[in-house]
């Protein structure tokens, strides 16, 4: 990095597909002095807004990104040096600096998604990082693996990390057979069967949460602890006109203001965002996908499968986490769970806690699972 003295806060990559982003606002001031952890900024992509993380601690000596300007991945965001540096070397950094080729952008290949055969579907994933027994992220209904987009890379430092397309979603099969948790959990297992992993961390948001808590149930030899995040199964109440409209609409304009219901922050919601989800319900198959599974979940306007009074026979460590102003399934359901669960709810977070509060949800699982190992 040159000079000792001198560090820098570059773009991220987030997602095998990231190439540029764009300022959003600053979080942190010019002469500031920040810490490894810091929110430090505000970054927008094609598929969502997201926080940057300073990875290093010092103080901000320059803010050389501005405002909605573009910038790509590896690009020099900022200037971190001590405070003795002069400013004429701060210019010389910033005017030498050149765009490097992350590691990520390197291995390329290696981090794009792959699929693989489990029985007669092919299901989709991208593992990322080494070692350490490995996590599986599951994501929820209508999503596909890049709902991680700002977890997947993080929790990776640490141990492998497994995203998957679920049947039914992304770029995997699109047969959910008759859309229930069971058939769900069963090509789940399956799948770690066909990639050669017999006990996972494994952590699931929403629908993806249900099948978690499902496979706690059914196959508890197959699990070292379960994340829940705005899981589905843990109480009756669920927004099914959400549920309705997703599957229905095919609109952008009538579209979007359903998808802002996942937001405390309605701008969170990106127009590609929007337009990803209506390329996907136009692929063959998935509106009875979807469909099959809103049958299966939901019952004269309730969630049709709730383990409340199941919880006490979970017997791997459990962690629940949850956006206060979720509206789709509400925040009351972490009311009330056994003692020895972990329970956290962040303000200002609503049902996509994962991308709203990125870097303390990472912060959080991380913890956990370093316990659990």
């Amino acid at each position: 990095m040159g000079n000792p003295r001198i560090d820098k806060l570059i773009m991220p990559k987030w997602g095998f597909a990231m190439t540029q982003g764009r300022i959003g606002e600053w979080k942190a001031t010019e002469g500031s002095v920040i810490a490894a952890g810091d929110e430090v900024l505000e970054i927008e992509t094609e598929k969502a807004i997201g926080v940057v993380e300073s990875p290093i601690s010092g103080t901000l000596r320059r803010l050389v990104a501005q405002p909605d300007q573009e910038i790509p991945v590896g690009g020099l965001l900022a200037v971190v040096a001590d405070p003795a540096v002069p400013e004429e070397e701060i210019d010389r950094y910033v005017e030498g600096f050149v765009v490097e080729t992350t590691e990520e952008q390197n291995q390329s290949q290696e981090t794009a998604p792959e699929s693989i055969e489990v029985g007669s579907r092919n299901i989709q994933y991208l593992k990322l990082g080494e070692g350490g027994p490995p996590l599986v992220l599951v994501h929820g209904f209508t999503g596909n693996l890049n709902n991680w987009l700002f977890n997947h890379a993080t929790l990776s430092e640490e141990r492998t990390v497994y995203a998957l397309d679920l049947p039914g979603h992304g770029l995997s099969s699109k047969d959910v057979g008759d859309g229930s948790f069971e058939t769900l959990t069963g090509v789940l297992c399956d799948w770690m069967d066909a990639m050669g992993l017999p006990q996972v961390h494994l952590a699931g948001h929403s629908l993806g949460g249900g099948i978690a808590m499902d496979t706690a149930f059914r196959r508890s030899d197959r699990l070292l602890s379960c994340t829940l995040i705005s899981s589905a199964g843990l109480g009756p109440d669920i927004d099914v006109e959400y549920l309705d409209a997703v599957v229905r609409i095919d609109r952008r304009k009538q579209l979007r203001p359903w998808l802002e219901r996942l937001f405390a922050d309605r701008e969170q919601v990106t127009r590609q965002s929007v337009d990803d989800l209506l390329k996907f319900k136009r692929v063959d198959g998935v509106h009875e996908a979807l469909t099959s599974i809103v049958g299966q979940l939901t019952t004269d306007g309730q969630q049709t499968v709730v383990f409340r009074d199941r919880l006490d026979q979970v017997e791997m460590p459990v962690q629940v986490i949850w956006g206060e102003s979720d509206q789709i399934i509400p925040c009351k359901h972490t009311e009330e769970l056994p003692d020895s669960w972990r329970v956290r709810v962040f303000e200002d977070c609503g049902h996509m806690v994962q991308m709203e509060a990125a870097v303390p949800v990472n912060r959080l699982i991380s913890d956990f699972l370093r316990d659990c190992d």
